[in-house]
């Protein structure tokens, strides 16, 4: 069986195109060497870009055979011999603008050979598409809803009736929208439901109704959602996504959520209804956010953690329930001294 390649290196890159893409100085090297191709320090062979900002890899970096190694400024010293220095400020960053540049494909991929309405797409005859739009074989677009130009809609995603999508935007196979308003530039990984109604239930020991969940999403431009992540719609509210805000796989947004604008949520966190993330709020993964609490601009919360309090701008914290890190560092280290000794005071 053959090994295919998804992604395919074009032909004719030299160092210099990677230079002005990166932003990069180039300290040893040429612009006219020939790139071939990109991978990891280790693997790397003549003709290969790399890049490097981890110290946890330095070994691989002094043993590279790469031809050309992305680095910042403070580790431009550790490429070794015969290894072009791409110098830059910060090597991670000027890695995705050039990688962007080689695989444009692999940042929001079209699928090969599909362009406009596919006849095995079906389309509500009061729906309105802009130019441009794609629909994939088995997609579904309800009533009233409007998409606009340069989207794509993949395969057997369901956008419901009155749904609003924005220009530019990928839904990934499988995705269900409704009572949704996205806007431009909006990515939907496969299999994300967006706009189902929240878990809201007035409870009692007669039994639990159920509450009406009767707001909407709202996401903003240039944001991007992980596969399978599930955001539930407002209940007399709306839950909201802030412009440019990235969300990883598996993640539980609840009803009448607010998230600011640029925050990052990693994979399986659960945010709880009507929480609230200020911009640049950033989440590690498998963590948990109770409801009607308020996380402060540019907070961090370590992966793991619970948060059970509103926490304050700027800072940074982590553990159950989440505390400023230095504190909950302090708690480890006294009851690791605890179980050392075996429990005795």
């Amino acid at each position: 069986m053959s090994e295919p390649k998804f992604f395919h290196f074009p032909e004719g890159i030299r160092l210099g195109d990677i230079v002005g893409w990166a932003e990069a100085e180039l300290v040893n090297g040429a612009p006219e060497t020939e790139i071939t191709g990109v991978a990891p320090l280790e693997d790397a062979g003549p003709g290969m870009l790399v890049f490097f900002d981890n110290t946890a890899y330095l070994d691989a970096l002094t043993t590279t055979a790469a031809a050309g190694c992305l680095v910042s400024t403070r580790h431009k010293d550790k490429v070794p011999e015969g290894v072009a220095a791409l110098v830059c400020r910060d090597a991670y960053r000027s890695w995705a603008k050039v990688l962007a540049q080689l695989f444009p494909e692999a940042m929001v991929p079209r699928q090969a050979g599909v362009e406009g309405v596919s006849e095995r797409a079906s389309v509500d005859e009061t729906a309105s598409l802009e130019d441009g739009v794609c629909l994939e074989p088995g997609a579904v677009v309800g009533a009233g809803a409007e998409i606009g130009a340069g989207t794509v809609i993949r395969s057997n995603a369901v956008i419901g009736a009155g749904v609003r999508i924005g220009r530019d935007c990928v839904i990934g196979a499988n995705c269900s929208v409704q009572h949704s308003i996205l806007g431009n530039r909006v990515y939907f990984h496969p299999g994300v439901c967006c706009g189902q109604d929240g878990f809201g239930y007035a409870m009692g020991p007669g039994g639990h109704l159920k509450v009406p969940q009767v707001g909407r999403v709202v996401i903003q431009d240039d944001v991007e959602i992980g596969a399978n992540t599930t955001i539930d719609r407002g209940a007399n509210r709306d839950t909201v996504i802030g412009e440019g805000t990235k969300i990883d796989n598996q993640v539980q947004i609840g009803h009448n959520v607010v998230i600011g604008r640029h925050c990052v949520v990693v994979s399986q966190v659960g945010i709880s209804g009507s929480a609230t993330l200020e911009d640049y709020v950033a989440i590690g993964g498998q963590s948990g956010v109770g409801g009607h609490v308020t996380i402060g601009m540019g907070a961090q919360v370590a992966a793991v953690s619970v948060v059970s309090e509103s926490l304050e701008a700027g800072g940074r914290y982590g553990g159950t329930p989440a505390k400023p890190v230095k504190q909950w560092f302090r708690e480890v280290a006294a009851v690791r001294k605890l179980a050392e000794r075996g429990g005795k005071s």
